[in-house]
C-alpha cells in the first residue's frame, strides 16, 4: 500500500507538512508511540523502521503541536534508512506502513496527519503475536482490569475532556459531549473543569511526562469499556 500523495513522487519533493491527527477516543485510550507498550507489542507488527519513525514523529508533534515540515532525506538519514528509490525506498515504505495501520493519513492537500497515540492491539493483532508476547499482553490486560472501574472511568473522562479542549471546543460543548457519551453529569462536569484548568495553566498532558509502564496512573492507558460504558 502506498501513500496516495506520493504515487507520483519525484526527487523534487524534499519535505512533507505534518499535522497532528486528533481523535478524542484514541487520544484517551491509546498509548504514546514511545511507550514500552508500543515497543513491546506493536514492534513485531509494525516493524522496527515504522516504530522508530512513529517515535520520531511523536516527539516532533509534541514539540510543534501546530505542525511542522518533515525533511524527508534528513529524517531517513536520522533513522538509518535509505531514501533512494522514490516511493519504493525503505523510508517511504515505513511511511506507507504508518498509513496502512491507520496511524497516519495522507490528506488530499498533501499533508500527512499523524496520530498522537497508538491504539491498543485488536484481537486479530494479539493472535498474530508469538506465544510469549500474547501471554504478556494477556497479563497486561488482566492487571489493567484490576484498576477499579470508577477510577478508570474518571481518568478516561478527564482525558477525553482534555482532548476535546485541545480540539478547540469550549467548556459547555465539552461537558455536553461527555454526557452524550453516557458519562454521569457530575463526572463530566469535574472532568471538564479539570481539563479546562490544565489547558489554561499550560501543564503537560497526564501521559506526556511519564513512560507507559503498565496499568495505573503512570501510563494514562485505560483499557476497558468504550466511552460512557458505565
Amino acid at each position: 500500500m502506498s501513500i496516495p500523495a506520493f504515487d507520483h513522487a519525484s526527487p523534487a519533493i524534499a519535505s512533507l507538512p505534518v499535522r497532528a491527527w486528533p481523535d478524542p477516543v484514541i487520544d484517551a485510550l491509546g498509548h504514546d508511540p514511545r511507550s514500552p507498550y508500543v515497543e513491546k507489542f506493536w514492534l513485531g507488527i509494525l516493524g522496527p523502521s515504522t516504530t522508530w519513525l512513529l517515535r520520531l514523529l511523536a516527539a516532533e508533534i509534541e514539540a510543534h503541536p501546530e505542525g511542522f515540515e518533515l525533511d524527508l532525506a534528513e529524517t531517513a538519514q536520522c533513522l538509518g534508512l535509505s531514501s533512494r528509490g522514490g516511493r519504493h525506498s525503505a523510508f517511504m515504505r515505513a511511511l506507507a506502513r504508518c498509513c496502512r495501520f491507520d496511524l497516519a493519513d495522507s490528506r488530499p492537500d498533501g499533508t500527512l496527519a499523524v496520530r498522537r497515540r497508538v491504539p491498543p492491539l485488536n484481537r486479530r493483532q494479539v493472535l498474530a503475536l508469538p506465544p510469549s508476547l500474547a501471554d504478556a499482553h494477556r497479563a497486561w490486560q488482566e492487571a489493567d482490569l484490576a484498576v477499579p472501574a470508577a477510577e478508570q472511568l474518571r481518568r478516561r473522562c478527564r482525558q477525553l475532556a482534555l482532548s476535546l479542549i485541545e480540539l478547540g471546543e469550549d467548556r459547555d460543548a465539552v461537558e455536553r459531549q461527555l454526557v452524550r457519551w453516557k458519562y454521569n453529569p457530575m463526572v463530566a462536569r469535574e472532568a471538564t473543569l479539570w481539563a479546562t484548568d490544565r489547558s489554561a495553566t499550560g501543564l503537560p498532558q497526564p501521559w506526556a511526562a511519564t513512560a507507559d509502564h503498565g496499568p495505573g496512573p503512570r501510563n494514562g492507558s485505560l483499557a476497558g469499556p468504550r466511552p460512557g460504558a458505565a
